[in-house]
């Protein structure tokens, strides 16, 4: 589906909207006392009430103002629309930061018009950073963001959420040949990593084990920057799985490369 500018810019402001009422109902959970439930699986998946109030808020605006609209979240899952237009929202992503009072997490909200996502927005109520993204560009508060050169591995500054989120032995031993390969790996950051990424201050990120969730708000802010997100194969991202984002599409041709072979495990 084709949207206008004016349709475009119409749903951004509206997604800013999302954010701004997702915060009031987040920020006061913050490192504040809070329990906390493991969703279960291979590795521990927290979530807390913060989680579920941020979704449902955001939920309840999106039925009020477009309620033909699909919604996919993390917390309650996907209610199909009669129009192609599908709200992406992930009301706390990096909720292990979350609950050890790390600011490294955020609110990501996609608008996916039935073949990509069109508008990304990852906003963080307690550092008062909220990053934007669509076909026209990528910002940070207002301000225009932009990746940085980076020709090659070795130059290059990559972030991983966690080495626990490869679930066979191809896809870790393929990570960590790029990581041995690379200037700096770091650990941690989540959704916060990707930001830095469109903001010109790290190369690559490699992950495995996303959701749709975990990525597509992300994608039109990297792209906007002048960034490039894939799948490992170098096919779409935009339903999570294994992911390569780069500043450079040189590098992301060397990653694609490097890590392809694994893409299936």
């Amino acid at each position: 589906m084709s949207l206008s500018k004016e349709q475009l810019a119409e749903y951004l402001a509206f997604a800013e909207e999302l954010a701004d009422a997702s915060a009031e109902v987040i920020r006061p959970y913050f490192r504040a006392p809070l329990d906390v439930t493991d969703k279960g699986g291979r590795v521990f998946d927290p979530v807390t009430v913060a989680d579920q109030a941020g979704e449902r808020v955001m939920r309840d605006l999106i039925q009020a103002r477009y309620p033909t609209h699909g919604v996919l979240g993390e917390e309650d899952g996907t209610v199909s629309g009669s129009s192609p237009l599908t709200w992406v929202l992930d009301p706390i992503d990096g909720t292990r930061a979350f609950i050890t009072g790390l600011p490294l997490w955020g609110t990501l909200i996609a608008l996916n018009d039935g073949e990509r996502p069109v508008l990304g927005v990852m906003n963080q109520p307690f550092t008062g950073e909220r990053y934007t993204g669509t076909g026209s560009g990528a910002w940070r508060n207002g301000v225009r963001l932009k990746t940085r050169a980076c020709d090659g591995l070795t130059s290059a500054v990559v972030m991983c959420t966690t080495p626990e989120m490869f679930p066979t032995p191809a896809q870790r031993a393929a990570f960590d040949s790029v990581a041995a390969q690379a200037r700096l790996t770091r650990f941690g950051g989540d959704c916060y990593a990707y930001c830095m990424l469109a903001s010109g201050f790290v190369d690559a990120i490699v992950e495995a084990s996303l959701q749709a969730y975990d990525i597509q708000a992300l994608i039109p802010i990297i792209e906007g920057a002048g960034g490039v997100v894939s799948a490992w194969d170098g096919g779409s991202a935009q339903q999570g799985g294994a992911v390569i984002a780069c500043g450079d599409r040189r590098l992301h041709e060397q990653l694609v490369e490097a890590l392809k072979h694994a893409a299936e495990g």
